[in-house]
């Protein structure tokens, strides 16, 4: 098993904020959009460097969408950015009639998903937000696990024409992807290669996953580990080939268990490839206040969770 290491660590918000300062220097039909949360999003340095090119909307995120729309109509890349809950939910309805519907050329982008956004709890957790997004017909769906991998995904999704939901976060987390990766949508990135269980991983539940591997590594099971960055559209060969080898699958995400990758891997499965599957996801519930931590603990999406859900999942096997 490849081992993977790590020297700082870094939030995955940073990284778009990175990617969107590099799309600012080399792809002058790129704008910014902000409903009032610049230091949330680390959008300052495109601002510094393209005032030109950005729009503080306020908060106002519905206002936001239309405005988005309007510029991608004009041959613009409109980047959105605030929080995922006001990303999606408060906005359904403009995304869906005046972005997807129309196959507008729209990034929307989503900082502070899921429960490591930590102590501004439930009402700010939103742990719903890739099942809204997945479900729009045209919708492409990215949730990235490191900052490099984050930065990659900004600038990749600037050369696909269509309507983007790129998902990532608030807390600082290993950086252990390449710098200078090269991010292609609905490809999957085998992680480690096994043959005694799949598990399929997205956002920061990757780096919980290579733990996992490691633990299982030492109780004798070989685990092949694979990042499903883009949910939609899911890498459908990369799952099929890896659970025809190991014949049991293991989903991990950062995200409610209804709607989520788990989801998109057991409809896969039952129409392809009859599989016993567990997921490692939040349990129809909404969160709480606590750091990410306490939260990734108490609702199951850690190493040890995945651990269990691996043993869980070889029995059926067996």
């Amino acid at each position: 098993m490849k081992k993977y290491t790590y020297t700082e660590k870094k939030d995955t918000r940073s990284g778009f904020g990175a990617g969107l300062a590099e799309l600012g220097r080399t792809n002058q039909n790129v704008v910014a959009l902000c409903a009032d949360l610049i230091g949330s999003l680390k959008m300052e340095k495109f601002i510094e460097e393209n005032p030109n090119r950005f729009f503080q909307i306020g908060i106002a995120e519905a206002n936001m969408i239309g405005i988005a729309a309007g510029l991608a109509t004009d041959g613009k890349i409109p980047f959105t950015g605030t929080f995922a809950n006001f990303s999606t939910g408060r906005v359904y309805d403009q995304i869906r009639q005046s972005v997807a519907y129309s196959d507008k050329n729209v990034k929307i982008c989503a900082s502070h998903a899921g429960l490591t956004l930590g102590e501004d709890g439930a009402t700010h957790q939103i742990l719903e937000d890739i099942g809204l997004m997945k479900m729009l017909p045209g919708m492409t769906v990215i949730n990235t696990c490191d900052y490099n991998q984050t930065k990659a995904a900004t600038i990749a999704i600037a050369e696909h024409h269509g309507p983007v939901y790129l998902r990532f976060g608030r807390p600082v987390i290993p950086v252990f992807t390449d710098e200078n990766q090269k991010f292609e949508i609905g490809k999957a990135w085998m992680v480690n290669e096994g043959k005694d269980v799949t598990i399929v991983a997205t956002g920061h539940l990757v780096w919980e996953a290579i733990k996992a591997g490691e633990i299982l590594e030492e109780l004798g099971i070989d685990a092949e580990i694979i990042n499903i960055h883009t949910i939609k559209p899911l890498d459908r060969d990369a799952i099929l080939n890896s659970v025809k080898k190991t014949g049991c699958v293991v989903t991990a995400e950062e995200h409610n268990k209804l709607g989520g990758l788990g989801d998109s891997v057991a409809q896969l499965l039952i129409t392809e490839l009859p599989t016993p599957q567990e997921y490692v996801a939040v349990n129809d519930s909404f969160g709480e206040s606590g750091t990410p931590e306490q939260l990734m603990e108490k609702y199951g999406l850690n190493a040890d969770a995945i651990v269990k859900a691996v043993k869980k999942v070889i029995e059926r096997k067996e």
